[in-house]
């Protein structure tokens, strides 16, 4: 049985990558905003084969609690083996272009609460000297574009600073794990109109993360094809990837 910490629980990739823990029989302790949701997420955990599953709610811009909520997680489980990071909000952003107090906030959600977290869970798994901590990135994060800078510069922000944490406990023997999902189908994401064959399901996150976790990978990027986008994008010199719509 693994202890599995969750923060950002109610997200699609979250709840598909707790099912299949659920299915595991590992116990669980789901971390979420809206604590009705997170009731009824456990309700289906516990149905599918969870050992245990406990909730906290938290809005993970209050980064005073960070520290308490990791704590009672650890109490409640027992310790921890993996902590996954899945929260974020997928802002406007031409909004964000026009009012740097909805950018700063953006980046707040996605950027430093992530940063915050990761901070306390480093010193935690540090000094335990095993486990594995996991976040939920994206390759938006790989190259600035003028349709979600704001958005991107915040994963970029968590890669780098997942980089050093990961040079940091490597030799406490804590696996750091970067996922770096493509386009996904969710919620967050049903603006979208035009979905094409690069689109994936969370289902299909959710078992890349597993995977990763298993392997003890550090970049994961899910599904695997957009290593290979990705490294074309970063080939494009700026002079000509500045010309382009993206």
């Amino acid at each position: 049985m693994t202890r599995i910490l969750i923060i950002g629980a109610t997200s699609a990739i979250a709840k598909a990558t707790a099912r299949l823990w659920a299915c595991e029989g590992h116990a669980l302790y789901l971390v979420g905003r809206d604590k009705d949701r997170l009731h009824e997420i456990a309700d289906d955990l516990r149905v599918r084969g969870a050992r245990s599953v406990a909730c906290a709610a938290l809005d993970v811009n209050d980064l005073a609690r960070h520290a308490d909520v990791i704590d009672a997680a650890a109490g409640a489980l027992g310790g921890l083996d993996v902590a996954l990071i899945a929260h974020g909000t997928l802002g406007d952003q031409k909004a964000c272009e026009q009012d740097v107090r909805i950018a700063l906030q953006e980046l707040n959600t996605n950027a430093l609460s992530v940063i915050s977290l990761l901070t306390h869970l480093a010193n935690r798994f540090e000094a335990q000297r095993h486990g594995s901590i996991v976040v939920l990135g994206s390759v938006a994060g790989e190259r600035g574009r003028q349709s979600n800078y704001v958005y991107g510069t915040a994963k970029s922000a968590v890669a780098t600073f997942m980089q050093g944490v990961r040079n940091r406990l490597h030799r406490s023997g804590v696996q750091v794990l970067t996922v770096k999902p493509g386009f996904v189908d969710t919620p967050m994401t049903a603006a979208f109109d035009k979905k094409g064959p690069l689109w994936s399901p969370p289902d299909a996150i959710a078992r890349a993360v597993l995977r990763g976790v298993a392997k003890r990978r550090d970049v994961v990027y899910a599904p695997w094809y957009w290593w290979g986008v990705m490294l074309v994008i970063r080939s494009i010199p700026e002079r000509l990837f500045k010309r382009l719509s993206l």
